[in-house]
């Protein structure tokens, strides 16, 4: 989102204009947030992996992290391989994300929309950070 959007959200009390396909590393200290999360835009990064670890940066031990998705997307900008499967490929997608990413336990990985429900579909990743490490963990 840009500033004049951000900006029009009236809850907000800050906001922070960061595109993480230029610079994945996220502008916050270690260990700064208890819960991330990341709305119908993780089919947009290029480098989701580093993303990923950088949100597990950020979060105290035991944060979680809480990725939700949809199958409506810009086509011209999601990466190939999240327009070439379904729902549950892409949950599979976000899962193998935050495993390379390292430093998380075990995702838990679900359709969020009731069956039977109109509209587009819902689903969502979370995991949280290893609790013995919290953000402090890092893949070399």
């Amino acid at each position: 989102m840009n500033e004049r959007e951000l900006s029009a959200n009236p809850q907000a009390t800050s906001t922070v204009v960061h595109d993480l396909n230029v610079e994945p590393r996220l502008p916050f200290d270690d260990g700064r947030f208890d819960a991330v999360t990341c709305c119908v835009s993780v089919d947009y990064l290029i480098r989701p992996v580093e993303v990923f670890a950088e949100v597990r940066r950020v979060l105290v031990p035991g944060g979680v992290f809480v990725c939700t998705f949809s199958n409506r997307c810009f086509p011209t900008k999601a990466i190939r391989g999240w327009l070439m499967t379904d729902e549950a490929g892409r949950r599979a997608i976000v899962q193998r994300y935050l495993e390379l990413a390292g430093g998380w336990m075990p995702a838990t990985a679900a359709r969020c929309t009731p069956p039977g429900t109109l509209g587009d579909p819902l689903d969502a990743v979370w995991a949280t950070t290893s609790p013995a490490d919290g953000g402090s963990s890092r893949n070399t």
